[in-house]
């Protein structure tokens, strides 16, 4: 029977016919575990579990309480699946996130979904297309990678759309710190306080640099909340991920510490962000001769060659081709 079977495969779809209707039934019987798992009824114990935790919850502060009610995550009940069980897996994709500009306590998980999403979806678009498209002919090979590229890449495209994400925010956090710094300075002389400049400078730079501004806004909305200013202090460094911003907060926390001037340590830490921004407009101008030479060399030497070596070639081919020696 299964000799018939194979047989009647090989004859309808080619050679790779009973790997793709292995393929195809694996593909049915994944479809139909995933509801059947998400549906699954919770344990009693655990629902207990969860209602003790509930009433643990309520003790958090109000802003706290009142950022977890408003999030209406449609993952949660996938939570489970989701959601990497390793703490170290978790804490490394969720301080990814975190310098990527997704906070949300749902970002994990929605990371995770698109990454499942995305990869199993590319990958059955793979399979038809492969069975659209084959044929006797055609290889293992190449059905394996018509197949398996487009899963492979809808499953890293969350990754690399996050990897694009963190450097395209730490570079708009990094060039417009220095002149965040310079106006903060003005401000914290005119007589302001920290508190105050850091929202001033949060207003002021929003249109420029939002990603910069929102960081000192939520320092701001933290401080105003009673968190602890060295603790809100050190969270934005974290969360930012820019070296630049992570020394700033230093020397903010060791200026209150020690009892130093706040105005005198902006002024210092200025001009010391405006030296390393010149220095960055330096390394590229350094950089720049060495790629027009490059881009130089490739588009003028071909053609030059073509200009000072065509002619005697075609000579050549000529002369041969006349004494009866060309091929």
């Amino acid at each position: 029977m299964l000799k018939s079977l194979n047989d009647f495969l090989v004859m309808q779809l080619g050679p790779l016919g009973p790997i793709m209707a292995i393929g195809a039934v694996g593909m049915l019987l994944l479809l139909i575990a995933i509801p059947l798992l998400l549906s699954q009824k919770t344990d009693r114990m655990d629902r207990l579990h969860s209602d003790v935790k509930d009433t643990d919850n309520k003790v958090v502060d109000a802003s706290q309480r009142l950022r977890h009610d408003a999030a209406n995550d449609k993952l949660d009940r996938f939570a489970e699946y989701l959601e990497p069980k390793d703490e170290e897996e978790f804490s490394a994709i969720r301080e990814q996130l975190i310098h990527a500009g997704y906070r949300s306590r749902s970002a994990v998980r929605t990371f995770y979904f698109a990454q499942f999403s995305l990869g199993l979806g590319l990958l059955a678009l793979g399979v038809i297309y492969t069975l659209l498209t084959g044929d006797e002919e055609q290889g293992a090979t190449r059905a394996a990678i018509t197949t398996l590229v487009p899963g492979l890449a809808g499953y890293y495209l969350p990754r690399y759309w996050v990897n694009k994400r963190i450097e395209a925010r730490q570079k708009e956090i990094q060039e417009g710190f220095p002149d965040s710094l310079d106006l903060m300075l003005v401000c914290v002389e005119a007589g302001q306080g920290l508190d105050q400049a850091i929202i001033r400078v949060a207003d002021e730079i929003r249109a420029g640099f939002p990603a910069l501004a929102e960081e000192f806004e939520m320092v701001a909305w933290e401080i105003k909340a009673g968190k602890d200013k060295a603790t809100v202090l050190r969270d934005m460094g974290d969360r930012s991920g820019v070296p630049d911003v992570a020394s700033f907060v230093t020397v903010l926390i060791q200026s209150q510490t020690f009892g130093t001037s706040i105005a005198e340590a902006l002024r210092v830490y200025a001009n010391e962000m405006r030296d390393k921004r010149v220095m960055r407009a330096e390394e590229k101008a350094n950089v720049l001769p060495t790629k027009l030479t490059l881009g130089t060399m490739m588009f003028t030497l071909p053609p030059l060659m073509i200009i000072l070596i065509g002619p005697s070639i075609y000579s050549i081919y000529e002369t041969l081709s006349g004494a009866g020696l060309s091929p």
